[in-house]
């Protein structure tokens, strides 16, 4: 890394406007940063990431320094390990929506590496000791130095050796969520570096294994994990911000997921996790936090977007001291002013060209389509801008169609290429399962690929994403071990987190040596498992369910950074079973394409039965279904799927296979493993070809020759 080299006679030139951020030019580097209302702008330097006072202050000649509204400088001499950060003066005013301070050092909202996370103190950051202008604690006379993460000019020098994305089609694709830190922290992961990007480098076999084609990572973007003020009831430790809903920098990769070997090494440790994956033909997907920022309400910490300008990267209240709150979290930004515009669409961007990811999943998406008021747009001009940008032409991207302002745009959300969350896809099947009655015609819609909510609008099965369980609720292991939340770790007295999840229990609370309850549990998680990897559409895995992975039935386990949420691989071998299961399904799921086409089924390519062998009553109270999918004019076999989440046994009349030949089983979730599922070619033919008998609670996947 290259110290930083005195200043005294170092040359400052007026630099240029463009790109923003900080970049090594000409034997120096280029810093810009937007305000448009600021009246001084400094630029600090540091010798330290820890340092509490900067080496130099160079303030911004408005003369000489500002194009439009972007302030700049060039300081020769200065390269890659330079730390800094900004200091923006302008007025206080709260109720217009100016909240310039002096008194805060500020991060680079362009900024690829912070530094120093490890000292960062939201607390004092916020200045919740000092007495503040109108009770707003985000302004504060106290100098912030000492407890800010600071900013630091990276190489984006990286050797890709040919990196190429896997490019997958979305009909091929099978995503598995996880969280950086809690896939490998647990002793039982047994990597060299635990937590890590680097860490999960180590688990590529098991992905390959697995089968999954797409890592979907939880926010890496950095955030500070320890914002939290309060105290675990049940072991008096301190609760964190784990997930990391709550980003500081976009730009940047979380300095703490890396082996801190030397600073901004998270910049190049991450591309080599992307590099690694994309070897093993692994696409890297980012859940992405555009909605908010971790800056808060109006008694949140000043950090860089609030102290630039925050009536433009905010959305206001009447009285314009407040925040909008589409989020649930505080703040709402302003994401179609064509500032903020601009800066999501250059974050995309980055992460696309400087470190290659292949595409993005949206939190809270549908704040994405607000006005300046906070209306919905009809046609957002960010989320066309986005679809339709050259660069991202190539890139998955994922919505979250709905906001905690009330908005709920599942099937409708603005554009034919996002995909969405399908959360209605999550709830049918939970209570189709669940045994509840009356479901059996969204069922069939849900395998079928949701045509009733995607169709309407002019998308297909590929825009819609399944899955059973996600980061946010029950794990699959929860699901049928639960029929409460149990959320007293998080502090917030049981009132957080969703209170109808669609689960059960099956007879007891938790965990249970109970032989019936147990075996009733596995047969359900099978059933949740197959039902998600035969239906049209995206599947996607919560990381940890394919070998029972449980948080003890918490189902906002946002503050958790322990056992509740980390990955215990021992589970793996305990849980074998359940892993091969998944595994040959997905498997199941790529030898039939029928199965995993873009486009809605045909009335030539799918009959749906009753148990009787008859139109099934789609209104009625049966729990009973099954189909048959044939693809015509194709050398494909022939797949009966059948259906019972009744408590009793059922007899189902089948039809006669279109192969010409007889059925053969290749799944039976009542059956004990390694029957559950069989081996290709080595599926048993039935004896009595016309009937089926299914066990209660059961799914069958029947192969016609």
């Amino acid at each position: 890394m290259t110290d930083i080299v005195t200043l005294s006679n170092a040359a400052i030139r007026e630099g240029m406007p463009l790109p923003l951020g900080a970049y090594e030019h000409a034997g120096g580097v280029n810093f810009a940063v937007f305000s448009r209302h600021a009246t001084q702008v400094n630029l600090l330097l540091f010798d330290t990431p820890s340092a509490t006072q900067p080496r130099r202050a160079i303030e911004l000649e408005p003369a000489r320094h500002r194009t439009g509204d972007i302030w700049h400088a060039w300081v020769e001499g200065l390269g890659q390990g330079t730390i800094y950060a900004w200091r923006v003066d302008g007025p206080y005013q709260s109720a217009r929506g100016h909240r310039f301070n002096r008194h805060r050092i500020l991060l680079d909202p362009y900024a690829a590496c912070l530094v120093g996370t490890d000292c960062w103190d939201f607390a004092c950051a916020c200045g919740f000791d000092v007495e503040s202008p109108a009770g707003d604690l985000s302004f504060s006379c106290q100098d912030n130095t000492p407890w800010q993460a600071k900013c630091l000019v990276s190489n984006g020098a990286f050797d890709w050796q040919g990196d190429q994305r896997p490019h997958h089609a979305w009909a091929d694709t099978v995503i598995y969520e996880t969280h950086v830190r809690g896939l490998t922290v647990h002793p039982s992961a047994e990597v060299e570096q635990p937590g890590t990007f680097s860490g999960l480098i180590e688990k590529i076999p098991y992905f390959k294994e697995l089968g999954v084609t797409a890592v979907e990572l939880m926010p890496v973007q950095e955030f500070f994990e320890h914002e939290l003020v309060r105290d675990n009831p049940l072991s008096g430790e301190r609760v964190c911000n784990y997930w990391g809903y709550s980003t500081v920098a976009f730009f940047a990769p979380k300095e703490s997921y890396s082996s801190r070997r030397q600073p901004g090494c998270q910049f190049t440790e991450f591309k080599a996790m992307v590099r690694a994956l994309h070897r093993a033909g692994i696409e890297i997907i980012l859940d992405i936090v555009f909605n908010h920022t971790a800056e808060g309400n109006e008694i949140g910490p000043t950090l860089n977007f609030r102290g630039l300008d925050n009536c433009i990267y905010y959305l206001l209240e009447e009285n314009r001291r407040f925040y909008k709150n589409y989020s649930g979290t505080g703040n709402t930004l302003n994401c179609n002013h064509p500032v903020v515009r601009d800066y999501i669409l250059d974050c995309l961007r980055h992460w696309v060209i400087e470190m290659h990811v292949d595409g993005f999943r949206f939190d809270l998406a549908s704040v994405l389509g607000r006005d300046g008021n906070g209306n919905l747009l009809a046609n957002p001009p960010l989320l066309e801008r986005i679809a339709e940008d050259p660069v991202l032409r190539d890139v998955k991207l994922i919505a979250e169609a709905w906001d905690a302002g009330g908005a709920y745009q599942l099937g409708s959300f603005p554009g034919q290429r996002w995909s969405e969350w399908n959360g209605r896809f999550r709830d049918d099947v939970r209570r189709f399962w669940r045994g509840d009655s009356g479901l059996i015609g969204v069922l069939a819609s849900r395998i079928a690929g949701s045509a009733d909510i995607y169709q309407y609008g002019g998308k297909q099965p590929i825009n819609s994403i399944n899955f059973i369980t996600s980061h946010d609720g029950f794990t699959l292991n929860d699901l049928v071990s639960y029929r409460d939340k149990h959320n007293e770790a998080n502090g917030e007295n049981n009132a957080d987190g969703a209170s109808d999840n669609f689960s059960s229990n099956y007879g007891v609370e938790g965990e249970t040596d109970e032989p019936m309850v147990e075996a009733v549990r596995l047969r359900q998680i099978k059933n949740f498992l197959a039902t998600l990897l035969i239906a049209r559409g995206v599947p996607m895995l919560l990381g940890g369910d394919e070998f029972r992975r449980s948080q003890g039935g918490n189902n906002n386990a946002y503050c958790q950074d322990n056992a509740t949420s980390w990955y215990n691989w021992q589970l793996l071998q305990q849980h074998r079973e359940i892993f091969r299961f998944t595994r040959e399904m997905i498997a199941l799921r790529k030898r039939h394409p029928i199965l995993r086409q873009e486009t809605f089924y045909s009335i030539q390519n799918i009959r749906w039965f009753s148990a009787n062998g008859n139109t099934p009553q789609w209104e009625g109270p049966e729990r009973t279904l099954g189909c048959v999918i044939d693809a015509a004019g194709s050398a494909e076999p022939a797949l009966c799927l059948l259906f019972n989440a009744g408590l009793d046994a059922v007899p189902f009349a089948l039809p006669t296979s279109s192969c010409g030949g007889p059925w053969r089983v290749a799944v039976d979730t009542a059956r004990v493993s390694p029957q559950d599922i069989s081996a290709p070619g080595s599926e048993p033919m039935l004896q009595a070809q016309g009937h089926y008998g299914m066990q209660s609670r059961s799914l069958a996947i029947l192969i016609g020759e």
